[in-house]
């Protein structure tokens, strides 16, 4: 036999072998598995056994209790029995609940019924269940059982104590968790249970008592709700008259008391300017609608943005809440969605805050449809108050001014308020600084010469709708249409971006030669702007002058329906608000700290 062929046979049984240790692997770890699963079949059935023989042992000893012995330590009904244990059988722990309550049963009327029984304790259930937290795949086992009385029941010197919880839509909510306690008693009086299928929780037997019973009920994922002990403390405030006070039990009467819970919801608040730049710590104040006393919300938090201008909690409960700003450093100038934000179960609700620096003292305007209580853009509210104080603004418009460009030029983005992105030469803005003038030469002012601003970024893509400046009027000898501007706008700003300078009807051969003029809408949806100022005189020894320039905008982070004035003193100031289609309306705010919201509802 030659030596390859003795090769080609050794290879071949070496396949053979790997072949069949790959067989016996597979048959091996089939059975291996079968092997465990069955030895964990047999442990569960196990733990089964164990648990249901500990089932067994809490009967045995509830039947040898007298009748009267048959209930829970601290519970109702009063007894023997511990609520929960902790029992090792195997060497393995178990944890036992034992649940007993009195059943009022129908045969004789029930407690507050047509036929009433003043005598509801007719029967007592009780329910053990066990538990074992470290036995895999391990459910628990729960039995129940009925214990009555030798004799015949006597009339009763207790009431019973009813706990129905809905959500919502006012649907039953089911295994619900109740916790009630009454530390007036010898022993407390504590029981802790859940609400059956009808969201429906019944103690019967109670003792009575008045505003003693102290009710909790939560649920995981929901929100909680609670009674309140008449002169408490909520929120840091007394609470002499709880909305929702402690129980009360009469003697033969029922006690029902009703709560609602839900799933709770997130909030996600962000703290921006008008042209959306993160302003991070903001300090605000969040309060509920829903009262935990007269005049006591039932949430009333300080929260604060972190270092990126955001807060979020996750466990916030369904209600409308309002924003109130405390804030030393900031004025909230617009909330969207509006004061109250509406806040739905199981949902998630982002709120814009947008800010702007202090200017004490502050009033916020905000405008809502009387029928649908959305905000009403374009709507003009006009403020007079203290020292002759006038101001005339349109909600829902954000705007950008600048007031002086004695920073020179040079400034490519609109960073240093004083600055601007270029001039022809033939103009001054530094005699006197916050006015643009035509350049003094020898005497004589340059016959033309314009500026440029530096690009000015909204936040966002944006609606353009006025642009305003002062001073109006224009010395006679300057000639017609002295000052005149022009607008430009951009979606982006790469290094190749150009501008096109455009007037009123979007195109760049007019002029917005009137102040108050409407922007071409040619430039809505963009997000860059610059303007540019052109003077000229007829007369060497007269000049056109500009102090203030501004436009007006709405962005993502332009506050919806609402309007503010800041700078105010202490006083009264008198409100209109008006707009076409709508009944103006009037009101006078007083103005005595340094943020004030004022809600104005306007009617068709």
């Amino acid at each position: 036999m030659s030596i390859i062929q003795k090769t080609y046979k050794k290879a071949f049984t070496l396949i053979e072998i790997l072949v069949g240790t790959a067989v016996f692997l597979i048959v091996a770890v089939a059975v291996y598995q079968v092997y465990v699963s069955l030895f964990l079949l047999i442990g569960l059935s196990q733990y089964k056994i164990l648990a249901l023989n500990l089932a067994n042992e809490q009967f045995e000893i509830v039947r040898n209790l007298s009748y009267a012995d048959v209930g829970e330590i601290s519970g109702i009904p009063a007894g023997k029995v511990p609520r929960t244990q902790n029992l090792i059988r195997g060497g393995i722990t178990f944890i036992v609940t034992t649940t007993i309550r009195n059943i009022d049963l129908p045969f004789d009327g029930t407690l507050g019924g047509t036929q009433n029984d003043s005598s509801p304790a007719d029967n007592k259930l009780v329910e053990v269940q066990v538990d074992c937290p470290t036995c895999k795949n391990y459910t628990p086992i729960i039995l129940t059982t009925s214990i009555a009385p030798k004799n015949l029941e006597t009339a009763s010197t207790n009431g019973a104590l009813f706990i129905k919880v809905f959500d919502a839509n006012g649907l039953p909510v089911d295994k619900a968790d109740v916790r009630i306690v009454n530390s007036t008693t010898s022993p407390t009086i504590i029981i802790e249970d859940v609400t059956d299928i009808n969201g429906m929780l019944q103690i019967v037997d109670v003792p009575p008592a008045v505003q003693k019973y102290s009710i909790i009920v939560s649920k995981s994922g929901y929100s909680s709700s609670q009674t309140y002990p008449p002169g408490g403390v909520i929120n840091g405030y007394p609470n002499p008259t709880p909305t929702q006070p402690d129980a009360t039990v009469v003697i033969q009467q029922v006690t029902q008391v009703s709560f609602a819970i839900d799933k709770v919801s997130t909030l996600n608040f962000s703290s921006v300017t008008p042209t959306c730049s993160v302003i991070p710590d903001m300090d605000f104040t969040l309060s509920s609608s829903k009262t935990a006393g007269v005049g006591i919300p039932k949430y009333l938090k300080n929260l604060v943005t972190n270092s990126i201008g955001k807060y979020s909690s996750s466990i916030v409960e369904w209600d409308s809440y309002d924003v109130i700003n405390n804030d030393t450093d900031y004025d909230i100038i617009g909330i969207n969605p509006l004061n109250p934000i509406q806040l739905n179960p199981n949902s998630t609700q982002d709120v814009k805050l947008i800010v702007e620096a202090r200017n004490p003292k502050s009033l916020l305007i905000t405008v809502k449809d009387s029928a649908t209580k959305l905000p009403v853009t374009g709507a003009t509210v006009k403020v007079t108050g203290p020292s002759s104080y006038l101001s005339t603004k349109t909600t829902d418009r954000g705007y950008i001014n600048q007031t002086d460009w004695s920073g020179g030029s040079g400034q490519v983005s609109y960073t240093d308020i004083l600055r601007y992105f270029a001039d022809d030469g033939g103009v001054s803005v530094s005699s006197p600084n916050g006015e643009i003038k035509l350049k003094d030469v020898f005497g004589n002012y340059s016959t033309s010469g314009y500026l440029e601003s530096s690009t000015i970024d909204t936040g966002s893509p944006s609606n353009f709708y006025d642009l305003v400046w002062s001073p109006t009027d224009q010395p006679i000898p300057t000639g017609a249409d002295s000052l005149k501007f022009q607008f430009a706008t951009n979606k982006e700003i790469t290094a190749t971006t150009t501008w096109d300078f455009k007037g009123p009807d979007g195109t760049s051969s007019t002029y917005y030669t009137v102040a108050n003029s409407v922007i071409s809408s040619v430039h809505n949806g963009d997000r860059f702007v610059r303007y540019k100022a052109s003077l000229s005189t007829l007369s060497p020894a007269s000049t056109p002058n500009v102090s203030d320039i501004a436009f007006t905008f709405t962005s993502e982070c332009t506050p919806p329906g609402q309007t503010i004035f800041s700078g105010l003193s202490d006083g009264t100031y008198h409100v209109i608000v008006s707009k076409t289609g709508y009944t103006a309306t009037e009101v006078d705010v007083p103005i005595s700290v340094n943020w004030t919201e004022q809600s104005i509802i306007l009617a068709p």
